[in-house]
């Protein structure tokens, strides 16, 4: 909650800072001239921006659940899942949060993701495929790396940066909008077309540029959790699962999914700015540069 509490603070002072600004340089006044109130513009887009992001994070376990097929290990029933349940619990406990839930999903594809809405509430899910084609070691690098996901608050810093992202986006696509309606076309009641089709295309530019800052944090953040991995399974455990990930090639998880799986797809070129996750390569060497020789 610290976490949640620190980074919307640092965002309500962005956007004040925003507001203040755009005081300072007549921007606001000459906007409020012709109709538009920059103040309750914030407030709508902060509650719109962040709205979204929020809902998605408090159901975000229950998505997961109903939508991979997950299935919670409530009571063990085999020497399988009563490793996969002590695994879970000593790594937990080693990182510092609470129990997350267990979970498996049928799946031919070696892959596994974290998600929750804090770190005590948490939910730690590995495919069916993962149990059968990974050796014990592995697995366990890769529920490591789960893990330090979670102990690094990486599902609610996502989605805050998220929030901050769409907050912008509504805000600058609306003011482009309000700004060609009345300036460019000279319309003085209420708004035009030209409002809702300039709004509608600046927001569609400004998404696309938004969703690379945020693509941009994924990727960062699994350099950060596959660094968590080897602190918690060993870092030869670690690369070895992120080898044995790379000959496989799995496919990446559902869309809504797909920046909390292990491992996502491949892309080339100006579409890399887009993937949310590195190359198993990169992660490779990179995990390789890190640890002691």
């Amino acid at each position: 909650m610290k976490r949640i509490a620190l980074f919307l603070a640092t965002n309500i002072a962005i956007l004040l800072v925003l507001s203040i600004a755009m005081r300072v340089f007549g921007i606001e006044p000459y906007l409020n001239e012709h109709g538009l109130n920059l103040t309750s513009l914030l407030f709508v887009a902060a509650v719109m921006g962040f709205g979204g992001s929020f809902i998605s994070l408090a159901i975000s376990k229950w998505m997961a659940k109903k939508s991979m097929g997950v299935r919670v290990v409530e009571t063990p029933s085999n020497s399988t899942e009563f490793w996969l349940v002590d695994t879970v619990k000593k790594f937990a406990a080693d990182a510092g949060i609470g129990m997350p839930e267990v979970g498996i999903f049928d799946s031919p594809d070696v892959n596994a993701f974290a998600t929750g809405m804090t770190r005590n509430s948490s939910l730690v899910a590995v495919s069916s495929g993962l149990l059968r084609a990974m050796t014990r070691e592995e697995a366990e690098a890769v529920i490591g790396h789960e893990i330090a996901h979670i102990a690094n608050g990486d599902m609610v810093t996502l989605t805050l940066i998220q929030g901050v992202v769409n907050t912008f986006v509504i805000f600058l696509s609306r003011v482009i909008g309000h700004t060609v309606d009345r300036v460019v076309f000279k319309n003085e009641r209420g708004h035009g077309p030209a409002f809702w089709i300039t709004t509608i295309v600046a927001q569609m530019v400004l998404g696309i540029l938004a969703s690379i800052i945020v693509m941009w944090f994924s990727r960062q953040r699994e350099f950060r959790a596959d660094r968590g991995g080897a602190s918690l399974a060993g870092g030869g455990a670690m690369i070895a699962a992120l080898e044995r990930l790379n000959s496989l090639h799995p496919a990446p998880l559902p869309e809504k999914m797909a920046a909390f799986g292990i491992s996502g797809g491949g892309a080339s070129g100006l579409k890399r700015l887009f993937m949310t996750h590195p190359p198993l390569e990169e992660r490779i060497a990179a995990l390789r540069a890190v640890q002691p020789s």
